[in-house]
């Protein structure tokens, strides 16, 4: 009999699991970003619920939760001071040719803020040129600097810019420096330690802030933005770490209206962080070097709308001649899948460019599956051979280059803090695309029988690793 009372327990406290499980898999059917995911969710919670349950309150929310709710109280505060900052931005909005007005209208209407004129954008290519732009900005900083990084790593490159902020901090200068908790995890406590003992303001992002945030570590900020007096500002994918010396990466640096853009993004980032927001300049100063067109493109998951997936389709439909892109993930969803697809069908020269090996196996997996579905519509899939490639860059005809944090994944399209800076300029579009070009050089075109070639383990695993996508 005590077997029998022992078995009941057991069948009744797997029922209860069963029961959790349906009940959050229907929560899943409700809440899910993408069909796929829904799926996935739903078979995983019903068929293996002891394992997938603790998963998906983990990883399983599609939305970030309390974030502009929280802004839109700080700005009814503040709202004489932000209308007025915001009226600023606008004046300098410049309206893009009727070609491309379907673009500016999405992202105006999405972002809140449309492109603005009278930009001076340099392309900075690889960490050496990058990270020395950022020092010598730095260097010149007098009133304030805004450091915001995914990923901080203890090196050669944090420690010398450590040690330019505490020296900017010792002469009177604010500095505040704002990181992932995740992105950061292996940085030691003592590099936050000096900073703040230097009366520099620190703050994890706080992704787990809020009742409803409690367990949500998959949310991430992935942003790296770095904006001194409101006058200077970059964006790209860069972060700090000394393996990006080595990285084929990419970062912008922005002088211009553009700049107060992204400084309202690391300030609402800040706030959400400290439930603070620091003085700051909100002059908006037109560069005297280049009349380029630019705007800052903020999504995340606490977006509306799916932000960042709407736009770059957008943008992808918009491409009558020419779509490049380059990330080093590329798992891409339903909706980018089809435009890629569809603008290769209309005659576009639609490239992808990727990484020759990948630093995440499980994702390099995934991607393979995807070749496929590139190949037989006519898009050309490169893979990268000189080194790690990390940049996130796209060309569309030659009017628009995006340069930022967004990778070809679930990830980025829809879990994390993303920005990316979108410049419409001929010349500008011109640079990129010299830069591509010779990245094309140093790769290889994948071939279209590449998936068939494999052995029959690595395209089970590549199909696992497909099915498994939507929940990354």
């Amino acid at each position: 009999m005590p077997y029998l009372s022992d078995f009941t327990i057991l069948a009744a406290g797997y029922f209860v699991i069963e029961i959790i499980g349906l009940l959050l898999a229907l929560d899943a059917v409700m809440r899910s970003r993408s069909s796929q995911g829904a799926i996935a969710w739903l078979f995983s919670l019903v068929a293996m619920p002891i394992i997938t349950i603790p998963l998906y309150l983990i990883f399983g929310r599609a939305r970030f939760r309390g974030y502009a709710e929280a802004l839109r109280a700080k700005e009814a505060q503040l709202e004489d001071r932000t209308a007025a900052w915001l009226a600023a931005m606008k004046r300098e909005e410049t309206a893009l040719l009727p070609d491309h007005a379907h673009v500016e209208a999405v992202v105006k209407q999405l972002s809140g803020l449309g492109f603005t004129s009278g930009n001076e954008v340099k392309l900075l290519v690889n960490g050496a040129p990058t990270y020395e732009a950022m020092y010598e900005a730095i260097e010149g900083a007098i009133s304030y600097v805004f450091v915001q990084f995914y990923i901080v790593k203890d090196g050669v490159v944090s420690q010398r810019l450590k040690e330019l902020l505490i020296h900017k901090a010792s002469q009177g200068t604010r500095v505040f420096f704002l990181y992932d908790e995740i992105g950061c995890l292996k940085l030691p406590l003592s590099y936050l330690e000096e900073l703040k003992a230097a009366s520099i303001k620190v703050s994890g992002f706080k992704t787990t802030q809020g009742r409803q945030n409690r367990f949500q570590i998959n949310f991430r900020n992935h942003r790296k933005l770095l904006i001194v007096d409101g006058k200077i500002g970059f964006i790209g994918g860069h972060n700090l770490a000394d393996e990006y010396l080595d990285f084929r990466d990419t970062h912008v640096r922005i002088v211009g209206p553009a700049v107060q853009q992204i400084q309202l993004a690391f300030l609402k980032d800040w706030f959400w962080a400290t439930r603070e927001i620091p003085e700051f300049s909100s002059t908006v100063v037109k560069s005297k070097e280049q009349n380029y067109s630019a705007a800052i493109l903020k999504t995340g998951p606490a977006d509306h709308f799916f932000d960042c997936s709407v736009v770059f389709a957008t943008i992808v439909h918009s491409a009558k001649h020419r779509f490049w892109i380059t990330s080093p993930y590329f798992v891409p969803d339903d909706i980018m899948v089809r435009a890629l697809q569809a603008a290769s069908i209309r005659g576009v020269d639609v490239r992808i460019l990727i990484p020759g090996k990948a630093d995440h196996h499980f994702v390099e997996l995934a991607s393979l599956t995807y070749y496929d579905d590139m190949k037989k519509f006519g898009v050309k899939i490169y893979r990268y051979q000189e080194k790690f490639l990390h940049q996130k860059v796209f060309i569309a005809d030659e009017w628009l280059a995006g340069i930022g944090t967004v990778n070809l994944d679930n990830r980025s399209l829809y879990l994390n803090f993303e920005a990316t800076a979108l410049i419409a300029d001929a010349g500008f579009v011109e640079k990129v695309s010299r830069v591509l070009a010779t990245d094309f050089e140093h790769s290889i075109l994948v071939e279209p029988d590449f998936f068939d070639k494999l052995g029959l383990p690595q395209k089970v695993a590549a199909r696992v690793a497909r099915l498994a996508s939507p929940l990354l």
